[in-house]
């Protein structure tokens, strides 16, 4: 973006990013950015939630169709656009993430249509969405944005003339575009620049799905007005169920568990009972014996919620009755409902991408995770070499053979289907050469007669290296200059030899000694001739 004429905003936000570059080092800014990708996580789930109930709902038009079709018709074609509207909108901004996150991560298509947010290796980028979302001048936003802006205005317009004209001006249906009066630059900035003018990709990407939250939130709001249009007294149900919406099925300890408990055909003047216990399908009524629940889950305009803060990870399993009244007869009918959901505490996924190294023949220690996702419902693969599970769940040891480079692919299980989280590349390498001592002396040092005389022979120790690893000295030679003629000896082992000895013993005050050709064996079975020592006697 540089050459840009840049508002007193902008300059603010660039100090900002500055400041983020500089947390970078502290390992904050990692943090603040995984938090973008959480809460683009739960909006995700809370828009998957949001289409399952318009579908209900659009479901009871069709239970309504077998009543009265003259009547429920036009109201159900109505619903059903609004529907299909809603999809394409939702359909073209996920297009826009996807080739955002295209762009971000230099990945293909395919790629980023099933990245998350949590694994974005650049979330900190803002030039690549400012480039294509904006364009090259903030002052004249042109990029992807405004035609964002344009489709959001006629998606609006075009759902409200789903509704009576009488009731239009009552409608809020979000989904604004209108400039905004900034405090910090004193004048009015467009809605493009607010939202994605040098914004992080990881915030970008989140604004893009509150964006899609607004838009299921828009479609239930004209669903929901459609349907009051139809006379619930004139429904014709063949079935009634118990039902379970939850606004996730994952949460993280610490988190609550939220749910709400009905009846699919409910009244909102006469609140059911909503018992928590164990249920027989054999037995229209609570089960004998079982002392029920009957004051966790509160009731209010015929919806029960069920709140619930987990303690430990896994599986937490519910199920009861739902008792309503008969309004013929005042008698009641119990309905039987089950859910679970998944506990799994707080996870952060580092992958500083300059360190991903795996080493030839050693265990390679890594730490699997999926945020939100317990342990055992995560699977790991590597492309080459061996994956064991080894210590607490999420940990392996992997060891590789050969190669430049190696994937690991992860996986997550969701409700008994695996699906992909992410493919991580790994490069692999050779272990670093070890370091030969003689003495307790390396490279070039100075050494007394008497500390050159006690040493037994020549080690080999790894330094700087996060492994503990051993490797044999196989041989090495040792080379002198005695009286005047130079001498080498060698030994086939990393002992002094007695030749070696009794060479050493004739070694003089600024003698130099020379331990050469030291060949080691490592820990993959490979040989390899690794420096030697040069040493200055001294008395």
């Amino acid at each position: 973006m540089a050459g840009l004429k840049e508002t007193p905003r902008q300059k603010m936000i660039g100090m900002m990013y500055l400041v983020l570059t500089a947390l970078l080092a502290l390992n904050v800014s990692k943090e603040i950015l995984n938090a973008f990708a959480i809460i683009n996580a739960g909006l995700t789930k809370t828009n998957l939630n949001f289409a399952a109930k318009n579908d209900v709902t659009f479901n009871d038009f069709v239970k309504a169709m077998q009543n009265d079709p003259v009547k429920v018709k036009p109201y159900k074609d109505k619903a059903e656009s609004a529907m299909r509207d809603s999809k394409e909108m939702f359909d073209y901004i996920t297009s826009v993430k996807v080739e955002i996150m295209r762009q971000v991560e230099e990945v293909d298509k395919s790629v980023a249509d099933t990245l998350s947010v949590i694994y974005m290796d650049r979330k900190d980028n803002y030039d690549i969405p400012t480039r294509y979302l904006i364009g090259d001048d903030p002052e004249a936003p042109n990029g992807e944005a405004k035609v964002l802006i344009q489709r959001i205005n006629d998606f609006r317009e075009k759902l409200l003339t789903y509704i009576d004209p009488k009731e239009r001006d009552g409608m809020k249906l979000g989904l604004t575009t209108e400039d905004q009066y900034s405090v910090v630059e004193e004048k009015v900035i467009s809605w493009a620049n607010n939202n994605f003018y040098r914004i992080p990709a990881a915030a970008v990407i989140t604004i893009l799905s509150r964006i899609q939250n607004e838009i299921k939130n828009a479609e239930a709001d004209v669903l929901k007005n459609l349907y009051t249009k139809i006379d619930a007294a004139s429904f014709k149900f063949d079935t009634l169920a118990g039902r379970v919406v939850a606004s996730s099925n994952y949460v993280l300890i610490g988190d609550e568990y939220n749910a709400e408990i009905f009846v699919a055909a409910f009244s909102t003047t006469s609140n059911p009972l909503v018992m928590l216990g164990e249920t027989d399908s054999t037995i229209a009524g609570p089960k004998p014996g079982v002392v029920y629940d009957t004051t966790t889950v509160i009731c209010s305009k015929g919806v029960g919620v069920y709140k619930l803060s987990p303690t430990t990870e896994g599986e937490n399993k519910f199920g009861g009755l739902i008792r309503v009244k008969n309004p013929s007869d005042n008698t009641f009918k119990y309905f039987p409902f089950k859910s679970q959901f998944m506990s799994a505490r707080p996870a952060a996924v580092v992958s500083p991408t300059k360190m991903n190294v795996f080493y030839i023949g050693v265990d390679n220690p890594v730490s699997v995770s999926v945020p939100g996702v317990p342990a055992e419902k995560v699977r790991a693969n590597i492309s080459t070499g061996s994956m064991v599970p080894s210590g607490p769940k999420g940990s392996f040891k992997v060891n590789v053979k050969g190669g430049q480079k190696c994937n690991i692919t992860v996986s997550a299980d969701f409700g008994g289907t695996m699906k992909p989280m992410g493919n991580f590349e790994f490069r692999i390498k050779q272990v670093p050469d070890p370091v030969a001592f003689f003495g307790g002396k390396k490279a070039t040092d100075v050494i007394s007669k008497a500390a050159l005389l006690a040493s037994q022979g020549v080690i080999a120790n790894m330094e700087n290296f996060d492994f503990d690893l051993k490797f044999q000295v196989l041989s090495f030679e040792c080379s002198m200059t005695v009286n005047g003629v130079e001498a080498t000896t060698k030994s086939n082992g990393n002992m002094v030899s007695q030749e070696m000895k009794q060479y050493l013993l004739k070694a003089k005050n600024g003698s130099k000694v020379y331990i050469e050709s030291v060949k080691v064996k490592g820990p993959d079975g490979t040989v390899r001739t690794i420096p030697g020592i040069t040493l200055k006697v001294i008395s």
